[in-house]
C-alpha cells in the first residue's frame, strides 16, 4: 500500500507544472509521506506539500524540503528587499510599519501588528516573492489574538 501511495505522490509531483520535483525524495510509512530534498522556491515547497496531500491514502505530510535557489538566480539583497516590501504594501491585511530586510536571500520581517492573522498575512505575502529562500518572522503581536 505504501508503495502505491509513493508512486501516486511521485506522479502527482511530476505532473504538476508548478513543481520542479527532480530533487524531491518521497518516503512513505503507514500512509505518512515525508518529502525530502530541495526545491527552488518557497512557493514550490508549498505546492509540493499540497500535491502530496491530494493523493488518496495519505494520512500526513512531513515537509523536510529545503529551498535551494540555483546560484545563477540569486539576486542582490537590496532589490529583493524592495520586492518584498512592495508585496507587503500591496497586501491590505498587512498594516503599515511591517518591514522586511534581506540577507543572502533570507527575509527578516519586523514590526508590530494588532492580530496574529496580520503576522501570518505578512509571512504569506513574502513567501511567494521570487528569490526568497527563507522567511524569519520577527513581527510582534500586541493587542488582539
Amino acid at each position: 500500500m505504501d508503495s502505491d501511495i509513493r508512486a501516486a505522490v511521485q506522479k502527482e509531483l511530476a505532473t504538476d507544472p508548478r513543481i520542479d520535483g527532480d530533487d524531491i525524495v518521497v518516503v512513505v510509512f503507514n500512509g505518512e509521506v515525508s518529502l525530502d530534498g530541495t526545491v527552488p522556491s518557497q512557493t514550490q515547497c508549498s505546492e509540493a506539500v499540497a500535491a502530496a496531500r491530494r493523493v488518496t491514502g495519505v494520512t500526513a505530510v512531513h515537509n523536510l524540503l529545503a529551498i535551494a535557489l540555483p546560484s545563477r538566480d540569486y539576486g542582490d539583497d537590496a532589490a529583493l528587499a524592495q520586492l518584498v516590501n512592495e508585496a507587503l504594501a500591496a497586501n491590505r491585511a498587512v498594516p503599515d510599519g511591517v518591514r522586511a530586510t534581506a540577507r543572502e536571500g533570507d527575509i527578516f520581517l519586523t514590526g508590530t501588528v494588532s492580530y496574529s492573522a496580520q503576522r501570518s498575512a505578512a509571512e504569506d505575502a513574502v513567501a511567494g516573492v521570487a528569490g526568497v529562500l527563507s522567511v524569519t518572522n520577527q513581527i510582534e503581536v500586541q493587542g488582539g489574538a
